[in-house]
């Protein structure tokens, strides 16, 4: 009998939402406990949070082309989270589309049946929008793990906690 196969690399997919300016300290959270953390940046995200600001956040990859040597020739399996996971990259998500790196690899990892950990940060009227709910749907039909958005401590909806988001990781990986 052969051993299951240990997912040995995280992912996590920034995507342009305003939450993306916590991704440093989720950065910082996860390595000392997620193996081979690689971070890869919608061209939204970029304009949010800089790969730079990224790399000062501790020992992790952050994968920037198709060509990088870290996924060649593809991506290793691995728990992948998108957070936070804006109404775009959500959308798009659900519909297949896999317009950039950061979408090729989710794609990827859902098309694989690896686990996927999506973290949803959008504003109420986008909440409300049903475009919103139906993909979020899809995704969870698909077998993703969604964390919907919750209200902070103002009343605004904003992306889960990033205790919320690494426990979801990590018992992802414990389920390999």
């Amino acid at each position: 009998m052969s051993q299951p196969r240990r997912l040995q690399t995280t992912y996590l997919i920034v995507s342009g939402a305003a939450t993306a300016r916590r991704v440093p300290g989720l950065i910082a959270s996860l390595i000392p406990r997620v193996p081979n953390l690689m971070t890869v940046l919608t061209p939204n995200a970029e304009r949010i949070v800089s790969p730079r600001e990224l790399a000062l956040a501790g020992e992790h990859r952050i994968v920037e082309s198709f060509f990088d040597d870290a996924i060649l020739p593809r991506p290793p399996h691995g728990v992948l989270v998108v957070a936070p996971c804006s109404f775009n990259t959500l959308n798009k998500i659900a519909q297949g589309i896999a317009d950039s790196l950061a979408l090729s690899i989710t794609a990827e990892a859902i098309g694989r049946g690896t686990p996927v950990i999506v973290a949803i940060s959008v504003n109420d009227p986008l909440w409300n929008h049903p475009k919103a709910k139906q993909s979020a749907q899809t995704l969870r039909d698909w077998g993703v793990t969604v964390l919907d958005p919750v209200l902070d401590q103002h009343g605004w909806l904003t992306m889960a906690p990033d205790e919320a988001i690494i426990e979801a990781v990590i018992a992802a990986h414990a389920c390999d």
